[in-house]
């Protein structure tokens, strides 16, 4: 049972400005409530207002903010979340004339992550994205620092005390930097061992609460978090699958996509999103319930293309099926396959398609074994698709299908002595 005496409201405010559709508008802030109901807020009123321009000193314009003020008032409310990120002048004139806190889109979505974060690799990437975030906004809001901790919004980041000046932050920040450093260097020194083995590495991509998790557990058995909450998992989880055709791939969960991503977020989880980067197949998970799935899409591939992965061999799954009550929405996206990660209908076919696409990556050899090599041929075995091999008085000759990497490392022994 919730405890409503405990939780903060929230009032959400949204600009719509020109060019913008009414419908884009009111899913963004849709979308806002739902994270502002994951931090753990609930919202009792919005603001929506149709604007040429955010007003430099109040983002709202001095008259909206007094109407604002007023709705505060009314429904007794602790806080106001913007859904655009708001200077800290903004963010400083606007408490002065609400009488409450204020945050923004970007805030936000860092608190979560903050509560979210569970691994020390997390809760270092958190608190370098928050520390980045609040140190052009440290002028003029001291008195909230004292207060870090205190509610949604202000969660600190680790131990870290902001009661600091600007050096000590810096320092703390280029501390934080040698440190995720040094995790990607061992995130690199494990993908080069895995590429030893070899299996293909396929990620599973997707926006936010579209059921990466749910997938990744229902196909290996994974001891994941799922929950029906935005970024309920913000740590990698690698597992392996055996495909149909007894071929082993390493599938990988990521932390999900969101619009309006923090730019802060996006370079301190870089070490985490390189596994995106070096992955050989991407799984794009749509929840094709979610009334914005397509440009929920387009945000995931907008994403993926920053990182330098939007021309990765790509799978794209239309997930809960089990909530469509009608026809599948028409998107523009080629192929899908259609799947229900929670009952698990579809996910034959998808494993089907994931053998295809790993097969094309194969590559058909003829080696000749001499028998002081023989012990390269259950090797061949195991991990590839012998087709025919012959005996002969020196050696053996084998024809198999295999990884390319793999064929590149047995070509590599048999050139040893």
């Amino acid at each position: 049972m919730i405890n409503r005496e405990n939780e903060e409201k929230a009032v959400l405010v949204g600009i719509q400005l020109p060019g913008e559709g009414r419908e884009d508008v009111l899913e963004s802030v849709n979308e806002l409530e739902s994270l502002a109901c994951t931090a753990g807020a609930r919202v009792v009123g919005r603001v929506l207002q149709k604007k040429e321009r955010p007003d430099r000193a109040t983002f709202l314009g001095r008259g909206k903010a007094l109407e604002l003020a007023e709705l505060c008032r009314d429904v007794e409310s602790d806080m106001v979340i913007s859904d655009r990120e708001l200077s800290p002048a903004q963010t400083i004139n606007l408490e002065k004339i609400l009488g409450v806190r204020v945050i923004d889109r970007s805030r936000l979505i860092l608190d979560i992550f903050a509560c979210r974060a569970k691994t020390s690799e997390g809760k270092l990437q958190v608190e370098l994205a928050q520390l980045n975030y609040l140190l052009p906004r440290l002028t003029g809001i001291g008195s909230e620092l004292s207060r870090l901790g205190g509610g949604i919004g202000t969660r600190g980041p680790g131990e870290t005390k902001l009661e600091v000046d600007r050096r000590r932050i810096r320092k703390r920040i280029s501390d934080l930097k040698s440190d995720i450093e040094e995790i990607r260097k061992h995130r690199q020194v494990l993908r080069r061992g895995r590429k030893e083995v070899p299996f293909p590495l396929v990620s599973i991509v997707g926006y936010t609460n579209a059921g990466k998790s749910t997938l990744l557990k229902k196909l290996t058995g994974a001891d994941v978090l799922v929950e029906d909450k935005l970024f309920a998992t913000l740590d990698p989880t690698t597992r392996k699958v055996v495909l149909p055709n007894n071929q082993a791939v390493l599938l990988t969960d990521t932390v999900g996509f969101i619009s309006s991503l923090p730019h802060h977020l996006v370079a301190a989880f870089r070490a985490t999103l390189e596994e995106v980067m070096e992955s050989d197949l991407l799984l794009h998970v749509i929840d094709i319930s979610h009334p914005g799935a397509l440009n929920q899409a387009e945000t995931v591939k907008k994403v993926l293309n920053s990182l330098g992965a939007g021309n990765k061999p790509t799978i794209t799954v239309y997930n809960k099926w089990d909530r469509l009550s009608g026809e599948l929405p028409p998107l523009e996206e080629g192929d899908p396959v259609l799947i229900s990660a929670l009952t698990g209908r579809g996910l034959d076919e998808l494993l089907e398609r994931l053998t295809v696409a790993v097969e094309r990556r194969r590559v058909k050899k003829r080696y000749f074994l001499p028998f002081s090599k023989a012990g390269i041929l259950p090797l061949l075995f195991e991990k590839g698709l012998v087709t025919n091999q012959e005996h002969g008085p020196d050696g053996i000759t084998v024809e198999v299908e295999l990884e390319e990497l793999l064929a590149r490392r047995v070509e590599a022994e048999l050139k040893t002595r």
